[in-house]
């Protein structure tokens, strides 16, 4: 997939019953839990105890490098939500999400928006499964991994996929909006 290449996300507000009780998705945030079945994805989400709200909270939980973890980053490009996916050990950098939807003003968006947008809260917010269609960017990143890490809709909850399969049932379009380091 080229960077110019974007597939319009399926839609995710899938009135499917959750997965009985025991299955592996019903872990699950409902909503996700639904998606994952219109989808026809059978993907094992592990839950903790814990929270797993950030990226390294998640690697130490799950036993996995840093990068393998997904990170799922909203912003507001000239006040219209975006999803960002990001390696669990990058940055993303503004300026260049900023140029690739050739917007004005790129800023983090805050919880309301974040909930309002996707349905789900930060620490939480899975790569699809969403409350609203957003266009979705996809650092290039993820892809040297062989399996990531994403959150599965609650700040306890997790599944391991293949990132182009990943970033294929977000709607995602490639891009490199990594920070650079020097």
């Amino acid at each position: 997939m080229s960077t110019s290449d974007h597939t319009t996300p399926p839609a995710t507000t899938s009135t499917a019953p959750a997965p009985p009780a025991g299955s592996p998705a019903s872990e699950a945030h409902p909503r996700f839990a639904a998606a994952l079945d219109a989808l026809g994805l059978d993907v094992e989400v592990r839950r903790f105890p814990d929270a797993t709200r950030t990226a390294a909270e998640a690697a130490a939980a799950i036993g996995c490098a840093l990068a393998e973890i997904v990170k799922s980053l909203v912003f507001a490009a000239d006040g219209v939500p975006v999803l960002v996916l990001m390696d669990g050990s990058s940055r993303v950098d503004v300026e260049r999400v900023r140029q690739e939807l050739g917007a004005e003003k790129v800023v983090r968006a805050d919880a309301a928006l974040v909930r309002e947008t996707t349905g789900y809260a930060i620490g939480g917010v899975p790569p699809f499964g969403h409350a609203t269609r957003t266009r979705v960017l996809a650092d290039r990143g993820l892809l040297e991994h062989g399996v990531v890490w994403a959150a599965a809709g609650t700040p306890h909850t997790v599944f391991p996929l293949d990132p182009k399969t990943l970033i294929g049932h977000a709607g995602g379009t490639l891009v490199d909006v990594r920070e650079r380091t020097a």
